[in-house]
């Protein structure tokens, strides 16, 4: 990217818990979660819908609270962080990749992606923004907007906005999942990049066959962590995926 990339951040969760009540019931999301993700780290968070993963990447977000437990990034306490602080951690340090592409309709991709390097005021936010764009092979789509492009674009689009941030955190919730495979695997690289060049990288995934280029996987069921380690017969090269 146009400036040199921040190093990653250290993420440690110690029993985490999320319970929500939905009418007269009590649904546990997450159930004693603990780990530590490292700087410059590759991880897929992988598990089937309803296992608690998109929970778990909002919480390590600040875009949600623990129930119970406690969550540090770096040397902050999310945990007990006022909804302003929380505001300025994700500004400063946390780069999302929604499974919605939360695209501005009456910007133009180039404009859509600068919003992001705005937020996280960024010098020359625009240069950045090309670059991103170009990144994800968009570089000749800046003008269009979001209704000119197909649904994998868009999420190509959103996935620009969050590398023009710059911020230490890429949390990535499904990026590959409006995807056709060609582009995904292009996607994945870039990701990687990012994870090499210093940046911790969380993908949340229910295909298994993405966590095999991770460095680590945590997979969840339920709520909870049932295994926790490097991609199950070793880590592949991306050119090696096919899904």
């Amino acid at each position: 990217m146009h400036e040199s990339r921040p190093v990653g951040t250290r993420i440690d969760l110690h029993d985490v818990a999320k319970r929500y009540q939905i009418g007269g019931t009590e649904v546990t999301a997450l159930d004693g979660v603990t780990l530590h993700v490292d700087e410059a780290a590759f991880v897929v968070i992988l598990g089937p819908s309803g296992s608690g993963k998109t929970t778990l990447l909002n919480i390590m977000g600040a875009l949600d609270t623990p129930t119970s437990g406690s969550v540090r990034v770096a040397d902050t306490d999310l945990s007990s962080a006022s909804s302003r602080e929380r505001a300025a951690f994700r500004r400063r340090s946390v780069s999302f990749i929604f499974q919605s592409f939360n695209l501005f309709p009456g910007l133009t991709a180039v404009e859509n992606v600068q919003f992001g390097a705005d937020a996280a005021r960024r010098e020359d936010a625009r240069g950045r923004s090309a670059e991103a764009l170009e990144l994800v092979g968009l570089g000749e789509r800046q003008r269009h907007f979001p209704h000119q492009l197909s649904g994998g674009e868009q999420q190509r689009v959103a996935i620009a906005r969050a590398l023009a941030t710059g911020n230490p955190i890429m949390l990535a919730d499904e990026p590959t999942g409006e995807l056709d495979f060609r582009t995904g695997v292009q996607i994945l690289e870039v990701l990687a990049d990012q994870a090499r060049a210093g940046m911790t990288v969380l993908v949340v995934t229910h295909n298994r066959e993405i966590s095999r280029v991770a460095d680590r996987v945590i997979e969840l069921s339920s709520g909870q962590i049932v295994s926790d380690g490097p991609p199950s017969g070793g880590k592949a090269e991306i050119g090696q995926l096919q899904w």
